[in-house]
């Protein structure tokens, strides 16, 4: 199948360059090359899942703004909600 492919100039000379040596067309480098990439992918990996862990119940409805903004601006409900007192 003949097709037309946009290539970076410099790519094309490394080609060209590689297909002299071998004394083989660019057509027949960049076929291989395809080839290569094809059959080399390597299907991504699964994505675990984090681990989750039981913390308790929530300490602070980070809904109401008000009771988050007092339980970090005063140090010792801080302290006692992230377990310290």
């Amino acid at each position: 199948m003949k097709t037309t492919l946009v290539l970076d100039d410099a790519l094309v000379e490394q080609v060209r360059q590689k297909a002299k040596e071998r004394g083989v067309s660019m057509s027949s480098i960049v076929e291989e090359a395809i080839q290569r990439m094809l059959v080399e992918s390597v299907p991504p990996a699964p994505v675990n899942d984090l681990p989750s862990y039981p913390m308790g119940p929530y300490l602070v409805d980070i809904a109401d703004r008000n009771a988050l903004y007092d339980a970090l601006d005063d140090p010792e409900d801080f302290a006692r909600y992230r377990g310290e007192r």
